[in-house]
């Protein structure tokens, strides 16, 4: 066990993100390039009005970096669905917990941790939040608006964040005992395709019924399908934020490494299958999916029937949600109604 840990520790060490593609992540989170030709607006229309989401997009636009921007401009739609999670992360973070302890949310690999930041912010005190990036960039960001309260940011890499670190840091030290969610977003196609190393490591940071999220971009079985949900996000949206020649070098200098750590969905399914009883997918946009698991039917199920439906245009869904993952069965509930009150 010993020298699996220590090789998986050298395959991320080794890994893209942190070599190869380390200038590029550090660059575009100092603003010195990647900067998208207008900022990114959620579409007020795919809300309907629903006063929660609004609220939340409200908080959470008020404290973007210089990541923000780049990333919300190069997934489609990926703004709508942060405001959406976030929305139900909230609900379920100042809902789950029986005593006086805060839930605990663990947002990893997400740049400046707009949306750790957000649900801290607005969970006054019944969440506390940790972020993750390798980026020192990023930590600057993460501390442009002011020192806060209940979020905390760990500058490093996912895998040097171990259990016996956060016992030995003063300002980790109370996330040692576990969170009660941990969303993944985008991070393991950056080191490599061992889903189930890094799913396994992750996974000893969570509660015996937390909830485990991830947010990925998957290989499709049929190229030609891949290809053509690529096509759709590069022309179809990215087009409204980046010229031609920035998507044409992105692609060059991210994508193509990228493309070879993603895995199809069904084989991520059967990693889950080592490691939970349930789960399901919540959200799709073209190759993006977010995946939630857990061990506690009852928790996913209050995490899903929190969330409002997805905010997408439907020509960009190709997974109707929330939908059961193979081998992980599961009597999925129905998404909250849009338009209630934050309070129904």
């Amino acid at each position: 066990m010993e020298q699996q840990m220590r090789d998986f520790f050298m395959e991320c060490d080794k890994a893209p993100r942190l070599n190869e593609m380390a200038e590029f992540f550090s660059a575009t989170a100092a603003g010195r390039s990647g900067v998208p030709t207008k900022v990114p607006r959620i579409d007020p229309r795919l809300f309907q009005g629903d006063v929660a989401l609004v609220g939340f997009n409200n908080a959470h636009r008020q404290i973007w970096g210089s990541f923000g921007p780049h990333y919300y401009g190069s997934i489609p739609y990926r703004l709508e669905e942060d405001i959406r999670l976030g929305d139900a992360l909230l609900r379920y973070g100042c809902t789950s917990t029986s005593d006086d302890s805060p839930a605990r949310i663990y947002v990893l690999g997400a740049a400046e941790g707009i949306l750790a930041r957000t649900l801290a912010e607005l969970g006054n005190g019944k969440i506390q939040t940790l972020s993750c990036s390798p980026n020192k960039e990023n930590e600057e960001s993460f501390f442009l608006h002011g020192r806060p309260e209940h979020a905390t940011f760990f500058l490093g890499p996912f895998h040097h964040l171990t259990r016996s670190r956060m016992k030995a840091t003063p300002g980790l030290r109370h996330f040692s005992d576990g969170f009660d969610i941990i969303l993944e977003d985008t991070t393991f196609q950056m080191y490599s395709p061992n889903r189930t190393a890094q799913i396994g490591f992750v996974k000893r940071h969570l509660k015996n019924d937390g909830i485990l999220l991830f947010l990925e971009k998957f290989r499709q079985a049929e190229t030609e399908e891949y290809l053509r949900r690529e096509l759709q996000k590069d022309h179809g949206y990215k087009a409204r934020f980046f010229f031609p020649n920035e998507i044409k070098s992105k692609h060059e200098v991210i994508l193509k490494k990228m493309n070879l750590n993603e895995t199809t969905l069904d084989d991520f399914s059967v990693v889950l299958t080592e490691h939970f009883k349930y789960g399901c997918v919540t959200w799709n946009c073209g190759n993006f999916y977010t995946l939630a698991a857990s061990n506690s039917a009852d928790n996913l199920r209050h995490l899903i029937s929190a969330m409002a439906p997805p905010c997408i245009p439907n020509e960009y869904v190709y997974t109707e949600t929330p939908a059961s993952l193979p081998g992980l069965a599961f009597e999925v509930p129905s998404f909250r109604r849009l338009g209630r009150q934050p309070d129904e």
